[in-house]
């Protein structure tokens, strides 16, 4: 019979595992945000780079709050808000449609596959033009295209999470009575759950792509508009505020997508 462990060795074993812990490291996360501030300040304070090529960040606060307060900033947040949640629910559910039924039914895979091989490397902003050759200078067109960059990583994540579903799960939903639909519904779908919201988090970075390339044609608002608009006139301090606030809505899609990981999948998280 094999001896217990001492209390030294399973101290040593549950030191040696600790490398595996992920902890959140709050107080790092802010202070490297807090950091690149003060390097920003810095850098204009001390004068190395002119004010017209890049404004201190009290600057683009001032100019962020006074465009606020006029209500300029607003309008173009929500019209590029309401551009993005369009694409992104549009691209996000026809994406997931899709990959189920590629990964599911083999017709599917046999006609969808060599599909999205042969479209999903062409940049989808090559397509804009086509775009708005086929639904016009309208909104239309920005929603089309930025569904169709959330579309493809929706999809190829979907599939990949749809064949990685455990056959004996499926099997023993099947040996129990459950029909096709309901295979898809109780089994499949949760299993390839990971890979979806992993595809969220990666269509939610083209959708910004896209948004801003997409409202730098043929519109009058948007962050993307306000920053080409600010560049064409060096107003740089304008130009910035249209970037910080591009940075801030990656910001809190990480931080939505993080807390819907977190509800969707909560085995996930504890682990």
């Amino acid at each position: 019979m094999k001896p217990r462990p001492t209390m030294t060795e399973r101290i040593h074993v549950v030191d040696g595992t600790r490398f595996l812990a992920r902890p959140e490291h709050r107080a790092l996360r802010v202070l490297g945000v807090i950091g690149l501030v003060v390097l920003w300040e810095a850098l204009g304070r001390a004068g190395a780079v002119p004010v017209l090529f890049l404004p201190s960040p009290l600057g683009v606060l001032r100019e962020g709050w006074d465009m606020l307060r006029s209500g300029e900033l607003l309008v173009h947040i929500g019209a590029s808000l309401q551009r993005l949640a369009w694409g992104f629910v549009i691209g996000s559910a026809l994406g997931i449609a899709v990959g189920v039924a590629v990964g599911f039914f083999a017709v599917a895979e046999a006609i969808g596959t060599p599909l999205i091989a042969a479209t999903f490397p062409i940049p989808k902003i090559a397509l804009l033009p086509l775009l708005i050759l086929w639904l016009g200078l309208g909104e239309p067109s920005k929603i089309a295209v930025i569904a169709l960059g959330v579309f493809f990583p929706m999809a190829i994540n979907t599939y990949a999470g749809v064949r990685q579903a455990d056959p004996l799960l499926i099997r023993a939903a099947v040996a129990f009575g459950a029909g096709r639909f309901s295979v898809i519904r109780k089994v499949v779908l949760p299993s390839a759950l990971p890979m979806i919201v992993a595809g969220l988090r990666l269509a939610a970075g083209t959708a910004l792509l896209l948004l801003v390339a997409a409202e730098m044609i043929a519109v009058e608002s948007g962050v993307g508009f306000l920053v080409l608009h600010a560049g064409n006139i060096m107003a740089t301090t304008k130009l910035m505020v249209g970037i910080v606030v591009l940075s801030l809505l990656g910001v809190l899609s990480h931080w939505g997508l993080g807390r819907l990981e977190r509800a969707l999948i909560p085995w996930r998280a504890g682990a």
